[in-house]
């Protein structure tokens, strides 16, 4: 049987993960506003910040998984303990994943800020506006071990999976009505698939949320 000074040793290090998680959560959020000024405001200076801010989300995820791996060998932690480090173990690479893409589409924006814009990107800014809400749930969730959150944020994901579709189905009408636009129209659809991707990561997060909340695996 485990004594009092080890569980409060667990706890407080599993505040402490959890308190970490959140930040990292924080840095791919950061890394999203800054893709979207440098895609939709053409702002380069945001480009290079979304890169170094990755950096910074690598850095933490690799010090996670270890502190998460110590934790579990040195406590030896049972049922919803253990869930919750594995849980959070699975959910580092997502996140940062998730980082990863808002890079991606900060570059493509980069590039796409020495040509004339192709059309307005309405639907790509929504999907920023959703991103942005479903990573504050998705923090809330963790920080609060709050199942509702993680099921709010799971569900979001739907509306960018439909706008996804929309940009790719519009961008399509682009090329085949001008080929001269192809190249950027392309551009165009790796961004997209890229914030698609992005939402997908964010949804396992919420994912592995729950599992560790309910012992259910969606």
């Amino acid at each position: 049987m485990l004594s009092l000074e080890i569980v409060h040793a667990l706890d407080q290090n599993i505040q402490e993960i959890a308190a970490d998680v959140v930040r990292m959560l924080s840095l791919v959020r950061e890394s999203c506003q800054l893709a979207k000024r440098a895609l939709i405001d053409g702002d380069l200076e945001a480009a290079a910040q979304c890169v170094e801010n990755d950096h910074r989300v690598d850095a933490l995820q690799e010090e996670l998984e270890q502190k998460i791996l110590t934790v579990i060998a040195r406590r030896q932690p049972a049922a919803r303990d253990l869930r919750f480090l594995g849980a959070m173990h699975r959910a580092l690479s997502d996140i940062e994943r998730a980082g990863d893409y808002a890079e991606h589409v900060a570059r493509t924006g980069a590039e796409l800020a020495t040509q004339p814009p192709l059309k307005k990107y309405t639907d790509m800014q929504r999907i920023f506006v959703v991103l942005s809400a479903m990573i504050e749930k998705t923090m809330q969730a963790i920080a609060e071990g709050d199942v509702g959150a993680a099921q709010q944020g799971l569900t979001m994901d739907d509306e960018i999976d439909d706008l996804y579709q929309q940009i790719q189905r519009e961008l399509l009408t682009y090329m085949m009505e001008n080929p001269k636009v192809i190249t950027t129209a392309l551009k165009l659809m790796n961004v997209g698939r890229y914030l698609e991707r992005l939402g997908d990561h964010l949804e396992n997060v919420n994912e592995h949320t729950i599992f560790w909340l309910t012992g259910e695996r969606l």
